[in-house]
């Protein structure tokens, strides 16, 4: 019996981890698919001159493919639910990305300024807190690259559709 309890109570917490800061941030932590990771990844540039900043970096698939296509620039992802933020470390230590670090805390507390690129996947509501947050922080030059969720009052100097069962659209900004 003891063990049953001590089950549920683990599988509760797991839950906790996740619904807790999603409700608190309105976004859950979503890994990106595989195409749509591609089709991400084909819109950046060869070089990147400042390090990557993932925004809700959930389970750390997408950092991990920005820190193997740029293996000489720091990439960044954080993330507030701990089961997800711990999967990703994981993932890190077993994978090997030397340039790559997890960070655990809102990432609207992280200073952006140094940022080539942010990438994120968040909803409407989160990509409205965090539209004032990028325009105060990033320099000219800066991309930002984000997964179904357009910027509101940005205009994309690229967008593509996904060819995944979505047809979710990517949308790459520049800041001028």
């Amino acid at each position: 019996m003891s063990i049953e309890l001590f089950v549920l109570g683990a599988a509760l917490l797991a839950i906790a981890s996740i619904f807790v800061p999603t409700l608190l941030t309105q976004a859950s932590p979503l890994p990106t698919s595989a195409a749509v990771r591609q089709t991400m990844l084909a819109l950046l540039p060869e070089h990147l001159d400042g390090p990557v900043y993932e925004l809700g970096a959930g389970w750390g698939g997408l950092a991990v493919a920005l820190a193997r296509r740029y293996p000489a620039t720091p990439v960044q992802g954080f993330e507030v639910s701990v089961l997800p933020w711990v999967f990703s470390k994981l993932r890190q230590i077993i994978g090997g990305q030397k340039n790559l670090r997890f960070h655990f805390g809102n990432f609207q507390k992280a200073d952006l300024s140094a940022a080539a690129l942010v990438v994120c996947y968040l909803p409407g509501p989160a990509m409205e807190k965090l539209k004032p947050k990028l325009e105060a922080e990033l320099k000219p030059g800066a991309l930002v690259l984000s997964n179904t969720f357009a910027l509101a009052g940005w205009q994309a100097v690229e967008e593509r559709t996904a060819p995944d069962i979505h047809a979710s659209r990517v949308y790459l900004y520049k800041v001028s």
